[in-house]
């Protein structure tokens, strides 16, 4: 079992106000994100949602490679994109959908059974499952030479 810690401290009204994040391995630390940032198109910080797209794409490129392992397929190379889409509901706001592209040079591996590891892998990975609450997850997966 592991468990890892990320923070938050925020100064100033919802609008106006910024904030910070950092992970416990200082990956991010005191990392500045706030209303313009996730909102507009402030490129100064980060926002909740492009962390849950890294996050999201991270686990399952990592469950995408350990179950080519498992297949007896060593990958070569794994690059994976999520678009997380944030969409106002009502007075607030719901992810309502996470698109994950993937591209991957897997030696021997044919098409029909990398499509069905990557779906496999889309579908266990274990944000996958934590993310079981957002209408669409999809996948678009190429296999290169």
């Amino acid at each position: 079992m592991t468990e890892k810690t990320a923070s938050v401290h925020w100064e100033g009204p919802g609008k106006t106000g910024q904030g910070q994040i950092s992970t416990e391995t200082d990956a991010l630390k005191a990392y500045p994100y706030g209303f313009g940032s996730r909102f507009e198109d402030d490129r100064r910080g980060s926002n909740p949602e492009e962390l849950l797209g890294a996050a999201h794409a991270a686990c399952f490129t990592m469950a995408f490679s350990f179950a080519c392992d498992k297949a007896g397929f060593a990958t070569a190379s794994v690059d994976t994109q999520a678009k997380v889409r944030l969409a106002q509901q009502g007075e607030g706001f719901v992810i309502d959908r996470i698109a994950l592209t993937l591209s991957a040079r897997v030696p021997g591996l044919d098409e029909a059974r990398f499509q069905q590891i990557a779906e496999g892998a889309k579908q266990n990975c274990p944000l996958s499952k934590a993310l079981a609450s957002v209408p669409s997850i999809t996948l678009s997966a190429t296999l290169l030479d």
